[in-house]
């Protein structure tokens, strides 16, 4: 995350990865403020076997492109809500040049979520189990709306 008023959204991203059983470490780490710490912080990670890495900023929302241009490594973006809606961090992820490439995400809570369930479909293609785990939240979702039936009865 780029700052830590960014955890509000971004908690909701680290509890999906829990309760997929993933693996996963949280910083707050800034592309503009910190950039050697997140330049080590990266090389340490990928060196440790990391495999996918979710980046979070608003405004400027530089992180998850700065996090692409240090590995090669799939990085997905989620952008932060701000004063703005959001626009301006979604333009500055999803704006990336030819060549370091960044998957973006919706702004704020769906992409958080959206971002550790396509990092779960990423490590899935090599594991089995993940892939069985993955299935079954998506069983789950399915229950909870089919189990809501006709909202105007109650």
């Amino acid at each position: 995350m780029g700052s830590r008023s960014d955890w509000e959204t971004m908690e909701h991203a680290v509890q999906t990865l829990a309760r997929l059983e993933i693996p996963h470490e949280v910083r707050v780490l800034s592309a503009h403020r910190t950039p050697d710490a997140l330049a080590a912080f990266v090389a340490d990670v990928e060196a440790r076997g990391a495999q996918v890495f979710v980046a979070a900023a608003g405004g400027a929302a530089h992180l998850a492109g700065v996090v692409a241009s240090q590995t090669l490594l799939p990085v997905l973006g989620v952008p932060m809500a701000t004063p703005l809606g959001g626009l301006d961090s979604l333009l500055s992820t999803v704006q990336m040049p030819a060549g370091i490439p960044v998957g973006t995400l919706a702004v704020g809570r769906a992409g958080a979520v959206n971002a550790a369930l396509l990092a779960a479909a990423i490590l899935a293609c090599g594991d089995k189990e993940l892939t069985s785990r993955l299935r079954r939240y998506r069983d789950e979702q399915t229950r909870a709306v089919l189990e809501v039936g006709d909202p105007s009865a109650s």
